[in-house]
């Protein structure tokens, strides 16, 4: 049924699969699926935290927005759900364009924006439909030069899908976390994406083939002196989810010398061509700072992935649905605390 769903609305991704309310189980939440009348259908999560139980609602609920007794009918439902629950709000942040009459839409429900965003809210989506020399043109003229300057230093692209390539994933992105200051997923979180998504969850990563110079800018031929970079050296590792007819580009790391070889670079350009032959429509970078937030945690970042050029995309904020005022004043509290904290403002 979901699998379904999900290619019946356009804009549905793994958020709202049955397969992600699997990782949210295994991770210690409870799925609950509501199914509706011509294929709309909403995957809720009950999570438990320490400012109050909440049911969560990622890129979704998918219905038909333009008709307002489906609304009426599914909101009814959550809002149900969440008293049974007994859950102090709603959170959902659904697959629509932030655009005026979108907001008005989700008004009538009775939500607010939440303190805190959900899941990519601002991220960058590229047309996998176009030929691959059309999404190169399409690049920003810097990031073209890193594609080909891949090239020239013989990285090598390879992926997989091993547990043991998950738990490498996550010794690395550790380290990366580390270096740049965020908190990655724990390894009972990306083992549940190996085991529910199986070869749907796939970890690309970045091998030099020669020795290159510690600068990443040129190939060192003959015996080597002093310090290099070694052939064989990981650079560069990414988690692609892939789910109907989108993939995202999930998670990242990269070993200490990924700021001077383009290993991401060569990385993104195979998965675009290994994704866009598999017949995904959809390449979801998943992630970038809001417009005009120069000091965003995400700006680096988004400097980087904007470069592929693509449609840069603004879905509706999160909401809430508040469900007892009073609790949930403690969750905007230590919300807006985390967020300044976190530099997401």
């Amino acid at each position: 049924m979901t699998k379904y769903t999900v290619l019946k609305h356009d804009e549905g991704n793994f958020l709202q699969s049955d397969e992600w309310g699997k990782v949210a189980e295994k991770v210690g939440h409870r799925a609950i699926r509501r199914d509706f009348k011509d294929g709309d259908s909403v995957l809720m999560l009950v999570k438990d935290a320490r400012r109050g139980r909440y049911l969560e609602i990622p890129g979704g609920p998918l219905i038909d927005w333009q008709k307002p007794k489906v609304i009426r009918e599914v909101f009814d439902e959550i809002k149900r759900t969440a008293k049974v629950e007994d859950c102090v709000f709603v959170r959902f942040r659904p697959q629509l364009f932030n655009t005026p009459e979108n907001r008005k839409i989700i008004a009538e429900t009775g939500a607010k924006p939440a303190p805190f965003h959900l899941h990519a809210q601002n991220t960058v989506i590229l047309d996998l439909e176009k030929p691959l020399d059309d999404l190169l043109s399409g690049m920003r003229r810097q990031t073209r030069y890193e594609v080909r300057r891949a090239g020239k230093l013989a990285l090598e692209v390879k992926k997989g899908n091993s547990k043991e390539l998950f738990e490498e994933f996550h010794n690395v992105q550790v380290e990366t976390a580390k270096r740049q200051n965020f908190i990655p997923p724990n390894l009972d979180e990306l083992e549940a994406y190996h085991e529910v998504f199986g070869k749907n969850a796939m970890i690309y990563y970045v091998e030099t083939t020669k020795n290159l110079t510690t600068d990443g800018k040129k190939v060192i031929e003959g015996e080597p002196e002093g310090d290099y970079i070694p052939a064989g050296t990981k650079i560069n590792y990414g988690l692609f989810l892939d789910y109907g007819l989108e993939v995202e580009y999930f998670e990242a790391a990269s070993t200490e010398y990924g700021h001077a070889v383009p290993g991401a670079y060569a990385m993104l350009w195979q998965a675009m061509a290994d994704y866009k032959e598999k017949g995904l429509k959809r390449f979801n970078l998943w992630g970038i700072a809001p417009p005009n937030q120069p000091n965003h945690r995400y700006a680096r970042v988004t400097t980087f992935k904007t470069g592929f050029g693509g449609e840069q995309v603004e879905f509706i904020h999160a909401q809430d649905i508040v469900i007892n005022p009073l609790k949930y004043q403690i969750t905007k509290l230590v919300e807006n605390i985390r967020k300044k904290k976190r530099h997401l403002s």
